[in-house]
């Protein structure tokens, strides 16, 4: 396979039948950063194509996986300075697209009771702000056909003002619970954090303080869903090799959020200022952002907010010799932002 252009909300299937999910939409050439999500297990509650596959869910597991059986899906980045999972292009078997997903649902004869959901909430979503179908996809178990009777629903939205569009109009349907949309209650959230806090821990208090006024997630005909903002190719300006990251530590501070026009996007990023270390290895000073590969730390939040933060500390170092510290979080189950009261 030539060169492959992937992003996040796409998965890859490997020659040896291994799915993954790509994150983030920077690559090194001739691979593909993409983290172990199916993996075939005859003991597993997934089937398709007459073999069965379970979810790896934590990221610590996931890496172990990967280091202990499939060495050749790790490897040293000199860009990113640090071991992460890739896939070789010439490994890749199929790449699963979540745009195409949504056209391959819409030519369906028949279509299962998720897959019928998926579809609808793409098209509710359509009908309320015009944003193209084609900007719009179908991500997570059903995109690799590994959905179940109860799979939540993935999506992806793609390009700035499309995400925003589909945003705004969201919040207002999640705030009235109109169109199907309903905002998690209190039992759901309950449900969300103990799923959660296996892999991010915080107490109950601080995560639905935030997980409550979320709009990227919530329920649709009564089934959870999650939606990816991402921005599209032509507005991602970072290349691979523009800028070069070192880790340097480990650090919890205390921030306000300066700017937040990049809290919705999978990867999100926060500018910060006031920055005061509260313990580990960090210099306050050139620390001016926070920013994740996770979607769960998407809308964490919003400017003119002060938060606790706790993850790992980079270097960034531009192609013009600028040099920048920012926060990385998701890595660990230890890294979290919380709001300051």
């Amino acid at each position: 396979m030539g060169e492959v252009k992937a992003r996040e909300g796409d998965f890859i299937e490997t020659i040896e039948g291994l799915i993954f999910d790509v994150k983030g939409l920077i690559h090194p050439p001739r691979r593909i950063i993409a983290y172990l999500r199916y993996i075939e297990d005859p003991l597993g509650e997934r089937v398709r194509g007459g073999r069965r596959y379970r979810k790896v869910y934590s990221l610590t597991n996931r890496d172990r996986i990967v280091r202990d059986k499939y060495p050749q899906y790790m490897h040293y980045d000199e860009i990113f300075g640090e071991w992460m999972e890739s896939i070789p292009t010439n490994l890749i078997m199929k790449h699963y697209k979540p745009e195409w997903k949504v056209m391959e649902l819409m030519g369906k004869d028949v279509l299962d009771e998720t897959e019928n959901c998926a579809l609808k909430m793409i098209e509710t979503l359509h009908d309320i702000t015009q944003v193209p179908i084609g900007k719009m996809g179908v991500t997570g178990s059903i995109l690799v056909n590994l959905h179940t009777k109860d799979s939540d629903i993935d999506i992806t939205i793609y390009g700035w003002k499309n995400c925003t569009t589909v945003y705004e109009e969201l919040k207002k349907l999640l705030e009235e619970g109109k169109m199907g949309f309903r905002k998690y209650d209190k039992e759901k959230l309950r449900k969300l954090y103990e799923f959660r806090v296996k892999d991010t821990w915080m107490t109950f208090e601080d995560f639905q303080k935030i997980e409550r006024r979320k709009v990227s997630q919530g329920e649709f005909l009564n089934r959870e869903f999650f939606i990816r903002f991402i921005l599209d190719w032509d507005e991602v300006e970072e290349k691979y090799g523009d800028k070069l990251y070192r880790t340097i530590g480990y650090a919890r501070v205390k921030a306000l959020i300066e700017d937040d026009k990049y809290a919705i996007f999978t990867p999100c990023k926060y500018s910060i200022s006031n920055v005061e270390l509260i313990e580990g290895e960090c210099n306050p000073k050139k620390l001016v952002e926070i920013t994740s590969f996770r979607g769960r730390f998407c809308e964490q939040a919003r400017r003119g907010e002060w938060v606790i933060a706790q993850g790992k500390i980079e270097m960034v170092t531009t192609s013009s010799g600028e040099e920048y510290h920012r926060m990385v979080l998701g890595g660990k189950p230890s890294d979290f932002m919380i709001l300051k009261e």
